[in-house]
């Protein structure tokens, strides 16, 4: 039996380089390690109920990631990933713009629960460039060429 020189593992690790030099590859990490830094900062503040919104955004930044990565959206096309991918990303950019107010705004005397506010906004603007990205590709696919009109009379 011939043996083949490539692995599993070592496709997986070929896609992983790939994706992360891909725009959305960049933002989806960008998006978990901004959540993680949050949920730092949260779990070191004295009100560690604010890490929630963390926790799920990171999680669903991780399965999308995923997701795309290996490119399970071209294989599963029961399942709309561009506009699910929207959604992720708006309700995530108002999820952390909503907390991060709140946090800033009442955290006097609490400067973990600060700092996490102030990372959440920016998360919240990340966020909110990924929906922004994500919306202006499906609308240049929706986009349709325009019929071709013959002016000879």
């Amino acid at each position: 039996m011939a043996e083949t020189d490539a692995s599993p593992c070592a496709n997986c690790l070929e896609k992983l380089k790939s994706y992360l030099r891909t725009r959305k590859g960049a933002i989806l990490t960008a998006e978990i390690i901004i959540s993680f830094i949050i949920i730092i900062c949260y779990a070191a503040s004295r009100y560690g109920g604010y890490s929630t919104v963390a926790i799920c955004e990171m999680v669903f930044a991780i399965i999308f990631f995923v997701i795309f990565m290996m490119e399970f959206d071209k294989q599963f096309l029961t399942v709309n990933w561009l506009w699910s991918d929207l959604f992720r990303a708006v309700i995530g950019a108002l999820l952390y713009l909503i907390t991060s107010l709140i946090c800033v705004i009442g955290g006097a005397g609490d400067g973990a629960r600060i700092a996490g506010g102030v990372f959440g906004l920016l998360a919240g603007i990340l966020f909110g460039y990924d929906t922004y990205t994500i919306f202006m590709g499906i609308k240049s696919s929706r986009q349709h060429t325009a019929a071709p009109t013959d002016d000879t009379v």
